[in-house]
C-alpha cells in the first residue's frame, strides 16, 4: 500500500511509519507546518492517508493555546479534505487521529465508542475534528478515527515525561488518585491504526481493555520502576500551572474498546503490569 501519513516526526508518527516500512508499505511523510497544499498532494494517489499533526494538550491552555489546537486539528483538517475533491486520485482511507477527550469525565460511567460525547472544550475540540474527518466520507474515501487515550512509550507523549519525574522517587498519586487512566501501550496504538488503514471505518477507541484509576496507575509504574511513589500532588497545583489543561491529568474517564474489540482487533498489552514491563 502507498500510504501518507501527515504528521510523521510526532511520537505516534513515528513509531506508524516504521511499522508500516516493516510490513512493506510505500510510505510518504507530510506536514501541515507551512499550509495544507503540500501535504493534499502528497495524498494523490494514496491507497491511505493519516492525520497525527497538532498543537500539544499538554500545556496551559491559555486563549491563544486552545486557538492553535483548534486550527493545527479542526481547521487544518477542513482546509486538508477539501483539498482532496480537487486530486485526480483522493486516497481509498482517510484515518485521523482524536482523543478520548471527545468523552465526559466521571469517575463512575463508562464510555465506548456509541457514548454521547461530553461539553468540555476538549470535548468540543474532538467532536469538530471528527466531523471535519467526516467530510471526507465519499464513494472513494473510507473515514477512520481513533481516539487515544493516555498512549504509553519511553520515547515521547505524557508518559515518557512521567518516567522521568518517578525514576527520580518524585512521584505520586494526582488529586486523590480516583480518577481513571485509560491508556494503551504504543505497539497497540499503531496496531489499531494499521486496522484502521486495512479495514475498519468509523470511531475506534484507543485504549486498553483494562483501565485503571490514577492511583493505581501510580503503584503500577512505581513498583515496575522500583522506586517510591509517595508525593502526592494537589489538583489545585496542576491548576496553578496548567489552567484549565490540569482536567486531562486531574478527571478522568473509563473508556472501553468495545467497538475496537468487536472489529477484530486484539490487543498485545491487555494489562497495565504487561505494558510496564515491556516499557521499563
Amino acid at each position: 500500500m502507498k500510504v501518507t501519513v501527515i504528521g510523521a516526526s510526532g511520537f505516534v508518527g513515528r513509531h506508524l511509519m516504521r511499522a508500516l516500512v516493516a510490513r512493506g508499505d510505500q510510505v510518504i511523510a507530510a506536514s501541515v507546518r507551512s499550509g495544507v497544499g503540500g501535504a493534499a498532494q502528497a495524498c494523490d494517489g494514496a491507497d491511505a492517508a493519516v492525520f497525527l499533526a497538532g498543537e500539544s494538550i499538554a500545556q496551559r491552555w491559555t486563549g491563544a493555546a486552545k486557538r492553535r489546537m483548534w486550527e493545527s486539528r479542526v481547521d487544518a483538517t477542513h482546509a486538508l479534505v477539501a483539498r482532496f475533491a480537487q486530486l485526480a486520485t483522493p486516497p481509498k482511507v482517510y484515518v485521523s487521529a482524536s482523543a478520548i477527550g471527545y468523552y465526559p469525565t466521571s469517575e463512575s460511567a463508562t464510555f465506548n465508542e456509541s457514548s454521547s460525547p461530553g461539553e468540555g472544550f476538549l470535548a468540543r475540540l474532538c467532536v469538530a475534528w471528527e466531523a471535519a474527518a467526516d467530510e471526507a466520507t465519499s464513494t472513494a474515501t473510507r473515514v477512520a478515527k481513533v481516539r487515544t487515550g493516555l498512549a504509553l512509550g519511553t520515547d515521547g507523549g505524557t508518559f515518557k515525561a512521567l518516567l522521568a519525574v518517578f525514576r527520580l522517587g518524585l512521584g505520586g498519586p494526582v488529586a486523590g488518585g480516583r480518577q481513571w487512566y485509560s491508556w494503551i501501550h504504543i505497539d497497540d496504538l499503531v496496531g489499531i491504526y494499521l486496522a484502521a488503514i486495512d479495514d475498519v471505518g468509523g470511531p475506534l477507541n484507543g485504549t486498553a481493555p483494562n483501565p485503571v484509576t490514577n492511583a493505581d496507575f501510580t503503584r503500577a509504574l512505581a513498583a515496575a520502576l522500583r522506586r517510591p511513589a509517595v508525593l502526592a500532588v494537589p489538583a489545585f497545583a496542576l491548576r496553578a500551572i496548567l489552567g484549565d489543561g490540569a482536567e486531562i491529568a486531574t478527571r478522568g474517564q473509563r473508556v472501553l474498546p468495545e467497538r475496537t474489540l468487536a472489529n477484530g482487533y486484539r490487543f498485545r498489552f491487555e494489562a497495565l503490569a504487561a505494558a510496564l514491563a515491556d516499557l521499563v
